[in-house]
């Protein structure tokens, strides 16, 4: 900072042409060296920024850039560039790339060109076509008609002119002033010329000439004889020679180039600027990164050593807790021993008499509770075995009853037979009346009293088969009334586990219900679905206005089964599902089958394993085996 303030303290802004003179000199003598190899140069006032080697329109543009610089830079960097730039410029000018491009338009356009030639400026052409006995008139002096036809040139605009004399269509294209514009036109003169068509042909208009198109580039001479062609040139062109057309284009294009080297140099002293920031800033940050790693390592070794040193104190705070633990310890069995010692020779009379009450106690209320336990189990023994061999008994009677009624209609169907058999003989006997034969009325005498008897006998085979019948159904009332007997009595014997047991037909099967609600509802919220669901379901299933069966199958075998297409059971299967659906058409069934009138559910001793209903002897065989099991255990406690 007071290097810059000093410097600009020496120099002003009016003083840096003469100031320049002797950083000039002192790159002209060779104290400062420029050029680097032949075709790599560096700046001398800039040894500081990252950027070293230039080529020389870089360099230049370097210190053109700087010496024009804004008010704010340096006015000692601005006279030492100034230098730089003349001494570029007057010095090492041999080594500054030629405008090749510039070089090598120019050099192409001027050997198509004679240079001391005047042409009409902007760049024009002359396309003449005459009028022949079949051509539109009209067509050919439309512009837009030719626009297109020229359009291989690139033309800016066209106009056409009606040459009366010749009787012909002159057509002025026109190109842009710069060398493209001049090469355009120059094509079109160079084709017209290969066809023979050229200025000199149409000068001399010999043989078909009037079915011919005739094409040049537009000169001096044209552009200073006669005519509607040439007051239209003189009115929107200008004679000009090659030569100056071509050097004005090199001024613009230099004026050009001139610019753009200004800008380039600016932007890269802006560049070189911000690199020059950058740099800094990285060399800072850097050095701020270094701090950090620096600090962090400090951090983490002081950090290490605060934990070792931590370690060491907890690990010897550690030691001494458990040494002064181990003592105490030792001094406390010490004393439980001294005192137990104590309580042992002072109570111990009285803590063993205490033991053998409790222990007493104990005994008289386990041997109370096996007794009562015993006679509970025996009671209930002595109830199932009165049960089971009443229901026995009684169904040893029903089978003897049935067997009987079974003996006494067979008997009465012989019977029956017999006095058919007696009544057809009796007929064909009437028939032989007439025949006066005594053996005959003899023997229809004999057959009228056997039949008789057979009657009385059939009467009171009939007389006996009523009583049986009764005493049937009588034993059938008696063996419900004994399954009844069953279901109470054995309703708290039967658990879930075994194949027989009390099932209440025409009850819903819950399980389903719950297993839908939890996969729909979480938590207690599914718990009260489901009862609400079941409630809703059973109260449905006890009305008996709902009758959702149908009737399948012919005469006999004819049968109700329940009906799927059912509103309310089609919209359960929709909201709830198969499952559920399954449950409540089972229920149903059942109840059609075993209490439709109610339509309420009804207990029934029922066998789980094959799903059905138990007959009296399976739950009598189950019920001997239980009580057998029961035997076997009160043996083995006795033992």
């Amino acid at each position: 900072m007071d290097n810059s303030s000093e410097s600009e303290s020496e120099v002003s802004e009016s003083e840096i042409a003469d100031y320049s003179e002797k950083p000039y000199k002192q790159l002209r003598d060779g104290e400062l060296k420029v050029k680097v190899k032949v075709d790599t140069f560096k700046c001398p006032f800039c040894s500081g920024k990252k950027k070293q080697h230039y080529k020389y329109k870089e360099l230049l543009a370097h210190a053109t850039g700087v010496a024009k610089g804004s008010a704010a830079r340096n006015c000692k960097q601005k006279a030492n560039h100034l230098a730089l730039s003349k001494y570029l410029k007057n010095e090492l000018a041999g080594d500054a790339e030629p405008p090749r491009l510039q070089l090598t338009v120019y050099s192409a356009n001027q050997s198509q060109a004679v240079v001391n030639d005047m042409y009409v400026w902007p760049w024009m052409g002359i396309v003449i076509s005459p009028l022949r006995g079949n051509d539109d008139k009209s067509l050919l002096l439309d512009s837009a008609y030719w626009l297109k036809k020229l359009a291989r040139f690139n033309p800016l605009e066209v106009k056409t002119i009606w040459v009366e004399e010749d009787s012909a269509v002159a057509v002025v294209p026109r190109f842009s002033g710069g060398m493209d514009g001049f090469t355009s036109v120059t094509e079109l003169e160079k084709e017209y010329e290969v066809k023979r068509c050229g200025k000199k042909d149409w000068s001399y208009k010999t043989g078909d000439w009037r079915f011919k198109t005739y094409g040049w580039c537009a000169r001096g001479d044209d552009y200073n004889c006669q005519g509607s062609i040439a007051e239209y040139l003189s009115t929107v062109g200008k004679l000009r020679s090659f030569s100056d057309i071509s050097k004005e284009e090199m001024q613009k294009s230099s004026i050009v180039v001139d610019d753009l080297a200004d800008k380039i140099a600016k932007k890269n002293e802006d560049y070189n600027q911000v690199q020059y920031k950058y740099n800094e800033q990285i060399i800072s940050l850097q050095r701020v990164l270094r701090q950090k790693e620096e600090l962090d390592q400090t951090y983490k070794e002081e950090t290490k050593r605060m934990q070792e040193i931590s370690q060491r104190n907890v690990y010897r705070i550690l030691q001494e807790k458990e040494m002064l633990s181990k003592k105490l310890e030792y001094r406390m069995k010490d004393l439980d021993a001294w005192s137990k010692e104590l309580d042992k020779k002072q109570a111990l009379t009285e803590l063993e008499r205490q033991k053998l009450e409790e222990e007493k106690k104990k005994n008289d209320a386990v041997n109370s509770s096996l007794q009562l336990a015993s006679l509970e189990q025996k009671r209930t023994d002595d109830r199932v075995l009165t049960l089971v061999e009443d229901h026995k008994r009684k169904k040893d009677e029903a089978l003897n009853k049935i067997r009987q009624l079974e003996e006494e209609l067979n008997n009465k169907q012989k019977l029956q037979m017999e006095i058919q058999e007696l009544k057809g003989k009796l007929k064909v006997m009437k028939h032989r009346e007439d025949e006066d034969d005594e053996d005959v009325k003899k023997k229809m005498k004999k057959m009228n009293e056997e039949l008789e008897e057979k009657c009385s006998e059939l009467q009171d085979l009939e007389d006996t088969n009523s009583a049986l019948m009764i005493k049937e159904r009588e034993s059938n009332d008696e063996i419900q009334e004994a399954r009844q007997e069953l279901i109470g009595g054995l309703s708290g014997l039967l658990s879930d586990r075994t194949n027989i047991r009390i099932k209440r037909l025409g009850e819903l099967d819950e399980k389903p219900f719950l297993k839908a609600c939890k996969k729909r509802f979480k938590g207690e919220e599914a718990e009260v679905q489901y009862a609400i669901l079941c409630s809703k379901w059973q109260e449905t299933l006890k009305d008996s206005g709902w009758y959702p069966f149908k009737r399948v199958g012919t005469e006999d075998k004819m049968k109700e089964v329940v009906d799927e297409e059912d509103e309310q059971l089609k919209s359960l299967r929709e909201e709830w599902g198969e499952e559920v659906l399954e449950a409540v058409k089972t229920a149903l069934e059942e109840l059609n089958e075993h209490n439709p009138s109610g339509r309420y559910s009804v207990p029934a001793l029922w066998n789980f394993k094959e799903k059905r209903k138990a007959t009296l002897k399976e739950v009598i065989e189950y019920m001997t085996l239980q009580i057998k099991n029961l035997k076997n255990l009160k043996r083995k406690r006795k033992g």
